[in-house]
């Protein structure tokens, strides 16, 4: 399979169109030129990246001399700094906390402003939700898989990004859906 930095010249080379029939060949399961799940976690951050955000690809963290961490990305935009999280089951598996409690223990060793962001194509389980609601000071924003069309089709995911951000402050809603537009 491909390095980091080949599937990262790869994903550079592709604009909004192409991110978008890269969508789709990630719902039908169609990416053979992409290991699992890569595919997915790289056109993530390449939307944030076109959207204006400045954006670091999939990275390991050393500490003395011992690989401790494996980060899927990092996104600044709009004086919001976050570690992401993408998960892309093959078998439509919704995320269950595991991921979630990962970051989050990702993020204790950050400063307090950072955020967190998970992705996934499938969604997400109600204990996954619901934990995510109860991780302050830590904030763990959950994105699912229409939302992150959506902003592709839009093309403005780092607005969605912002709004996602403020509902979580004013409601402290981590899994606000920026389709539904719902607060309970």
């Amino acid at each position: 399979m491909a390095t980091p930095a080949e599937y990262e010249i790869k994903i550079k080379s592709l604009q909004w169109d192409g991110l978008r029939s890269l969508w789709d060949d990630i719902e039908n399961r169609n990416t053979p030129d992409w290991e699992s799940g890569k595919a997915f976690e790289y056109l993530v951050l390449r939307a944030f990246q076109l959207d204006g955000a400045e954006v670091r690809f999939p990275y390991s963290v050393r500490l003395f001399d011992e690989e401790v961490e494996q980060i899927d990305g990092a996104i600044h935009s709009n004086g919001i700094s976050c570690l992401v999280e993408s998960k892309d089951f093959s078998d439509n598996t919704k995320v269950n906390i595991a991921p979630i409690a990962k970051l989050r223990n990702q993020l204790l060793r950050r400063p307090a402003t950072a955020v967190g962001l998970v992705f996934s194509r499938t969604g997400f389980t109600d204990p996954a939700r619901n934990l995510s609601r109860f991780l302050s000071p830590q904030a763990i924003l959950l994105w699912d898989g229409d939302e992150i069309k959506y902003g592709l089709e839009n093309e403005k995911i780092c607005e969605l990004l912002a709004l996602k951000y403020r509902v979580c402050i004013e409601y402290g809603l981590s899994d606000y859906n920026i389709i539904a537009r719902n607060i309970p």
